[in-house]
């Protein structure tokens, strides 16, 4: 068996709080020594895959994902290659993923503020998980409190760990990351991202890294309120031509 280190949580400027085009992501992680991240922007899926696509060229497992928003809260796909569409019940949405072939992370669980599904969502259901792993240590944490209740509480229902760096921007990838065993590959470039998959699914994961800074955590957040804010109202303004009347059609 190898072990991979993989950031499983990373943003990219194909998200409305990203900052990163995928190919920096890429080099960076290479340098950095992980085998692979995945970019799961929330609720679009067009930079994760290339940047699955482009994996390769780097050294790197390519595996694609994407962060979406249910109606209970975030839910991270990973092994997806098409987005399931926001809105939906956490279940349903679980239940699409794994339909599509993908595993089903719970992230920053309990912490509402950051869109984190309830208790209530995650309990079993006719002795079924509705989700396949649950991130036990975020980096972007302020404090260790909500990493340890989403440790105890993926202990207490049998549930595998994963960590992550929830990376908005280049400095903070690769801080916490998740190690996979999968079967003994020539390099991780080669690896098909349906044995990550499985992998986490079979609970072979283990979690390494540290908290990012507070500094740094304070100021992604403050950066991501602000840019979510000018999405949101942006989103519902009328349409303004970029040339003036005379120049259109």
């Amino acid at each position: 068996m190898s072990t991979l280190r993989l950031d499983l949580h990373v943003h990219s400027d194909g998200s409305y709080d990203g900052h990163e085009p995928v190919e920096l992501l890429l080099e960076h992680a290479a340098d950095i020594g992980l085998d692979g991240i995945v970019v799961t922007d929330h609720d679009e899926i067009d930079a994760s895959l290339r940047a699955a696509r482009l994996a390769s060229d780097y050294g790197l497992v390519g595996v694609p994902g994407v962060e979406v928003s249910t109606k209970h809260g975030h839910l991270l796909a990973i092994g997806v290659e098409e987005p399931p569409d926001p809105g939906m019940g956490y279940r349903e949405t679980a239940a699409t993923v794994r339909d599509a072939g993908g595993v089903v992370i719970a992230p920053h669980p309990f912490q509402r503020s950051r869109h984190g599904v309830r208790r209530r969502h995650l309990t079993p259901r006719d002795g079924e998980h509705p989700v396949d792993a649950i991130e036990v240590y975020n980096s972007m944490l302020f404090t260790g409190y909500r990493n340890r209740r989403a440790r105890r509480f993926a202990r207490s229902q049998g549930l595998p760990g994963v960590g992550s760096s929830d990376a908005h921007y280049l400095m903070n990838l690769g801080r916490a990351y998740t190690t996979v065993e999968i079967p003994d590959p020539d390099a991780p470039a080669n690896v098909d991202y349906g044995d990550v998959v499985a992998a986490i699914r079979d609970g072979a994961t283990g979690v390494e890294g540290g908290r990012t800074p507070v500094r740094r955590s304070a100021s992604q957040y403050a950066k991501g309120a602000v840019r979510k804010s000018v999405f949101a109202a942006t989103s519902y303004a009328p349409f303004v031509s970029a040339y003036p009347v005379s120049m259109r059609d």
